[in-house]
């Protein structure tokens, strides 16, 4: 806003320069044809009505200034009032075209928009035993329209959870991301297992990527309340277990995967793995916008050093208070979609016990 407001301004500021000087210095110089800069700094930031006052006002300085300068009737000045008047109403047009495009460029954004918040749509903040918190962090102007992508369902067996990134930007990546949380909303109901539900959305993305230049990156997760969690990694980031004792650690997969939509490079699915996961514990799935987000000297940012932080509080809480921590480690917009889900499995009377060391762990 102070910006737009210095631009208004500006056109002003320079007309009123240009006349200070040529009082000051005389006739001699000639600097009235430099009025002619009020009207093209306006049609930076001016409506066209606005552009065409402040060139008429350049004109009538014009005139003034010539009169002053005893040179109102010379061909001299003649040809600054064209120039003057021939900036004026190309000025004119540009300011049109700029305000044609900027709604343009509102519309597509607001279209868009509505189209990830369909995608998007709230998540329950409680899905069986679980307390359920989400953060999602849209990118730069430029490049906010993207395809991450997240989905919890609550099923007789479980609660089933998808987090996931589609290579690419724009509507198609929106496209993409809304095909495959759709197809996990039914598969995660008709499937019996996790690799059933990948084995259904890798089935769907072959016959919808067809450019073999696509591809979605996910962690699709299930927990069936008998003290554990299981997860089956296609090519995502691993999610951070928070142990209630205090640990942290990545949840690697035990073998390397592709993600979806490489079906010919990949001749079956990844197998799920099981890890403890019980009262008092909690668990962060995000996209590689959160790991990926690096400060001005070009550090990632530290997510297992902010473990300590998912900790406080309740869940959704810890999870702002995350995000503000990521923001403020990046300085600027981000330059990718960040999205976060933490599950929280309440604390009880009864616990699984002790935690196995998995990756990287840091006392909380």
């Amino acid at each position: 806003m102070k910006t737009q407001r210095l631009l208004e301004l500006l056109p002003f500021a320079v007309m009123a320069a240009v006349a200070f000087v040529d009082i000051w210095t005389g006739p001699g110089v000639g600097h009235l044809p430099l009025l002619s800069l009020g009207p093209a700094f306006a049609s930076v930031s001016c409506t066209v009505r606005r552009t065409a006052l402040i060139g008429l006002l350049a004109l009538v300085l014009c005139v003034g200034l010539a009169a002053f300068n005893n040179m109102e009737w010379t061909s001299r000045n003649d040809l600054n009032i064209l120039s003057i008047a021939g900036v004026t109403v190309a000025s004119m047009l540009a300011s049109a075209g700029r305000i044609r495009r900027e709604r343009q460029l509102a519309s597509v954004q607001l279209v868009a928009e509505a189209a990830q918040r369909v995608l998007l749509r709230p998540v329950p903040r409680r899905a069986g035993d679980l307390d359920v918190a989400l953060s999602y962090t849209s990118a730069a102007a430029e490049a906010r329209i993207g395809g991450d992508l997240y989905e919890v369902v609550t099923t007789p067996d479980g609660v089933r959870v998808i987090v996931g990134d589609v290579q690419g930007k724009g509507l198609e990546a929106v496209e993409t991301a809304a095909l495959v949380v759709g197809v996990f909303r039914q598969a995660a109901y008709d499937q019996a297992d996790l690799q059933g539900v990948a084995t259904r959305l890798e089935q769907v993305l072959a016959r919808h990527l067809t450019d073999g230049e696509r591809f979605v990156s996910a962690i699709i997760a299930e927990v069936t309340g008998d003290g554990g969690i299981s997860f089956l990694n296609c090519g995502h980031p691993p999610p951070l277990m928070l142990y209630r004792d205090g640990t942290s650690a990545f949840a690697e997969p035990p073998e390397e995967s592709l993600p979806l939509g490489l079906t010919d490079l990949q001749l079956e699915v990844p197998k799920p793995f099981h890890l403890p996961f019980g009262p008092g514990d909690r668990v962060l799935l995000y996209t590689d916008g959160v790991i990926e987000a690096r400060d001005r000297r070009g550090v990632f940012y530290p997510l297992p050093e902010r473990a300590p932080m998912l900790r406080e509080h309740e869940p959704q809480v810890a999870l702002d208070a995350l995000r503000a921590d990521l923001l403020r480690h990046v300085g600027n917009p981000l330059a990718d979609d960040a999205a976060m889900l933490l599950l929280h499995w309440p604390d009880s009377d009864r616990h699984t016990g002790e935690h196995p060391v998995l990756g990287q762990t840091k006392s909380g």
